[in-house]
């Protein structure tokens, strides 16, 4: 069913597991706390489509009902060894909305009444209908470009008569994807600590602390998702309709060839020439996939370009997430889309593990960046 796992051995602690529910798999990642440092126990992956009742292949992506995906949660966790009920569950950025808004500075009591009021302008469906939070994002410091006559004369000059306002970060998620959530938890009987957006467990594991803003691009199966960010907080996000099952889908249609056959394909040698032989197919399947990555490498500098001209504010990193991130040769085909820095995320560097694992976890971790961004707030939250 598409499992892979690793459970390391030691002294039992209290121990909490994170869960990335995705749309073509979900990934596990339990982790404790030893002097004050999280540690690694197991991890694991299970793809979703031998759930469907059309029996999809790994990869693909799925929309399932809870019933299915409590099942598969299940069995991860029986066949990762994960031992411990105590969980945080991501919930996936297309199930929410996330936008930064400017209002006046007002104390919290008048932000509260008047924030479902200025909700209602960026939600599409009634206030009633979802769940709301928001929270302060915290002044900083305004980046002044180097080529701007204030930069040049060493200052910094508001204009005349503005009022001061303040930003804030407002979440929604609609009430039925909270449902449906709740059901996989009953289902499952875990004792789950908070549902989170899955932008924010991403930015928990790849990014350490930046005063400059950088860019993540999340390469998943039926999209991309690309976050901008700075002090911590998302600036702008972007979804870019092109994933690795699109890439997948014109590999099988191009060479003639099964999906199935198409994606083993594209995993096992991407857009690298290491191990590439003289078969027909695979020659040709570097130049489909490069010609698919291209579209959406091409589409996220655009949206990088455009930030940085609005805001007048350099991007300092691009940094590579998710399963599609995990393609052989992509780092250097990305590099020659994008005018900053361009590096590949590894959360498992956040935790300990064995050192002889080292390598594995590096290849495999951007796929786990939700999961280990979840475990991480579980073992925060718990002290």
């Amino acid at each position: 069913m598409g499992i892979f796992n690793f459970k390391f051995g030691g002294k039992k602690s209290a121990s909490v597991v994170g869960i990335d529910i995705g749309v073509s798999s979900i990934k596990v990642v339990q982790l404790r706390k030893r002097k004050g440092v999280a540690v690694l126990e197991t991890y694991g992956e299970i793809a979703l489509g031998p759930y469907s009742d059309i029996k999809l292949g790994v990869g693909q992506s799925t929309n399932l009902p809870a019933v299915k995906i409590a099942e598969a949660v299940t069995d991860l966790i029986r066949e990762a060894n994960v031992t411990t009920t105590r969980a945080g569950i991501s919930i996936p950025f297309s199930s929410s909305l996330v936008s930064l808004i400017s209002l006046p500075a007002l104390d919290k009591s008048k932000l509260a009444s008047m924030i479902p009021l200025e909700a209602r302008k960026y939600i599409p469906v009634p206030i009633s209908e979802v769940m709301l939070d928001w929270f302060i994002v915290p002044g900083e410091e305004k980046q002044t470009p180097v080529s701007s006559p204030e930069a040049k004369e060493g200052k910094k000059t508001p204009p005349a008569g503005a009022a001061k306002r303040i930003e804030v970060l407002l979440v929604a998620i609609h009430n039925s994807t909270l449902n449906k959530y709740n059901e996989i938890v009953q289902a499952t009987k875990l004792d789950v600590g908070f549902f989170e957006i899955e932008i924010f467990s991403t930015i928990r594991a790849v990014i350490e602390q930046s005063v400059t803003p950088v860019m993540v691009l999340d390469m998943g199966s039926a999209n991309t998702k690309l976050y901008i960010v700075e002090y911590g907080v998302v600036k702008a996000s972007h979804v870019i309709s092109s994933g690795g099952q699109d890439i997948t889908q014109t590999l099988s249609k191009s060479l003639s060839i099964s999906v199935s056959k198409a994606e083993e394909l594209k995993r096992d040698f991407g857009v690298s020439d290491a191990g590439l032989n003289k078969d027909a197919d695979t020659i040709n399947s570097k130049e489909i996939i490069s010609s698919g990555l291209d579209r959406i490498f091409n589409e996220a500098s655009k949206v990088l370009m455009q930030y940085q001209k609005k805001h007048n504010k350099n991007i300092s990193n691009v940094i590579l997430t998710g399963g599609g991130a995990t393609l052989k040769g992509i780092l250097p085909l990305a590099k020659n889309h994008f005018e900053v820095e361009v590096s590949m995320s590894n959360p498992f560097t956040k935790v300990e593990s064995p050192a002889f694992f080292e390598k594995v976890l590096k290849e495999i971790g951007p796929e786990f960046a939700v999961a280990v961004g979840l475990a991480l707030r579980q073992l925060q939250e718990e002290g």
